[in-house]
């Protein structure tokens, strides 16, 4: 799985690592899945809902390096 970035696009995160949804939300992303969202980049949706894009990149970033330890 690569890593995750800034310019990734939410619906392309959610179709390769579904679980980011929950991570997403945790950090008040809460309209994870509605159509707008699932079209911009995760440093668009930062700046949308005053978060810290680069301390988020690391939560899925760490939750994406779980999963694969898992596998």
């Amino acid at each position: 799985m690569p890593e995750i970035t800034k310019d990734m696009i939410i619906g392309d995160l959610l179709k390769m690592m579904p679980q980011s949804a929950s991570v997403l939300m945790n950090c008040g992303m809460h309209c994870v899945y509605c159509p707008a969202s699932l079209n911009e980049s995760i440093e668009e949706a930062c700046m949308v809902h005053g978060l810290d894009c680069d301390t988020l990149i690391d939560e899925l970033n760490a939750e994406r390096e779980l999963t694969a330890s898992e596998c």
